[in-house]
């Protein structure tokens, strides 16, 4: 018999003896959230300069990302505590990092993705409402979803919102016909002339964002709370980014396909994907572009509610933790059970950090973003992720995890390649800034 916890979670009283497909939900979350629609414009870009010759970079990529995701998820179960919570740990220097980046970024954030997810609306229905229109509309059905839904209902949507993600960007990807030669070659290290920064860019770029710190909330919330799934954790992770795998070797091709050798050349950002709508709609017809179009939205908008769930747990557990210090509470017991309870999805940090990603960010969607926020929020971002690979390292080689969980050799060697490749791709974020 199962236990049904207040989120509407269905867990086992105790772990499986072996894990299964049948337990897999928060990895195929993290993946949804984490590939935008600005990442598969950055992969189709390489793939449009380079062909199939950076496809080992992305298989690289994949394995960081599952070392750290593994590491975040790893924290939550051997620990029974939130990865905040370990944070919090290392010293008040991080409190005050997290709060600053986590206003700064979502007031951005959350302007980004509501342009993202209206842009193949408009292009699906160009005789409809503007753009502005439908990014505040789509901010506000993401706010009702989260805010009405806990995490079973939210893990079934995201589920299928990958699958129309994973069958248009596979589907088009054969449509282009892959020379499986020229992709096999890719497979060998090679870094042509000016190739560098893209290299560092798919390694690093493609589903690293905040939201993988948000995989143990979401392992959490998914019943598991305890060291007894983390098998069940690791078979969910490699899915993930064996999946987000996937996602960029299918765009690799229809850029080394589509674009490299017509040298065709698209818009940066998000448009750049509304750009080879247009070029499938020549090539192939009306219905694979419309078809493209529906999974560019299913990406854009998957990365939005993602991002409004997710980041409001990681707010919400920020907020509590404070509280607690505030009060000279010690932590003398992990909270990851009240995640998995529900208890911070109901929580009022929680749905006002929803609100804080909603309707202020909407302001920006009809003004020029200021140009100081716009440096603060790109220093901010570009080092969140070698915070994170180095925290991590960090906490899990002390007395702070068990010494059953804390990082082996392999463990050690790929966070740490992971920060050291997070700290370069943030020197060059922060010297790509509009300064």
């Amino acid at each position: 018999m199962a236990d049904i916890t207040d989120n509407g979670t269905d867990t086992a009283k105790s772990p499986p003896r072996k894990s299964s497909w049948t337990y897999i939900g928060p990895g195929i979350v993290v993946a949804a959230t984490g590939v935008g629609a600005g990442d598969l414009v950055a992969t189709l870009i390489a793939g449009s300069k380079f062909g199939y010759t950076l496809l080992w970079a992305a298989v690289i990529g994949c394995v960081v990302k599952i070392s750290l995701a593994e590491a975040a998820g790893r924290w939550h179960l051997a620990t029974g505590r939130t990865l905040f919570e370990g944070w919090r740990s290392l010293g008040r220097w991080t409190t005050g990092y997290f709060a600053v980046y986590v206003v700064v970024w979502g007031f951005i954030y959350g302007a980004t993705a509501m342009s993202s997810s209206a842009l193949p609306i408009v292009a699906l229905f160009p005789e409809g409402p503007g753009l502005k229109t439908w990014a505040v509309i789509t901010g506000l059905v993401g706010l009702v979803f989260v805010w009405f839904n806990q995490y079973a209902v939210f893990e079934k949507v995201m589920t299928a919102l990958i699958g129309v993600m994973f069958v248009v960007v596979v589907y088009v990807a054969i449509r282009v016909t892959p020379d499986i030669g020229a992709s096999l070659a890719g497979l060998l290290p090679v870094l042509p002339d000016g190739s560098l920064l893209y290299t560092l860019g798919l390694i690093g770029g493609v589903g690293g964002t905040i939201t993988m710190a948000a995989y143990g909330y979401w392992v959490n919330a998914k019943g598991w709370t305890d060291s007894g799934w983390m098998k069940v954790m690791r078979l969910d992770n490699r899915v993930a980014y064996l999946t987000t795998g996937i996602f960029v070797i299918a765009m690799l091709i229809v850029g080394a396909e589509l674009l490299h050798a017509s040298q065709i050349a698209l818009t940066s950002g998000d448009k750049g994907l509304v750009d080879l709508g247009e070029i499938l709609e020549e090539r192939f017809g009306a219905t694979t572009a419309k078809l493209f179009l529906v999974g560019f939205f299913a990406t854009s908008f998957s990365s939005l509610i993602g991002v409004w769930h997710g980041v409001s747990l990681m707010f919400a557990d920020f907020v509590e933790r404070w509280r607690l210090d505030r009060e000279g509470v010690p932590a003398d017991e992990g909270t990851a059970g009240e995640v998995a309870a529900g208890t911070r999805e109901r929580s009022v940090p929680f749905r006002a950090y929803l609100l804080w990603l909603t309707f202020p960010p909407i302001t920006l969607l009809f003004l020029d973003q200021p140009f100081g926020l716009v440096v603060v929020y790109g220093v901010l971002g570009a080092f969140f992720m070698p915070f994170l690979a180095l925290t991590l390292l960090w906490l899990l080689n002390s007395a702070r995890t068990p010494a059953e969980w804390r990082n082996g050799v392999l463990s050690n060697v790929m966070l740490a390649a992971g920060g050291l490749l997070f700290i370069v791709l943030c020197v060059q974020q922060v010297r790509d800034l509009p300064w």
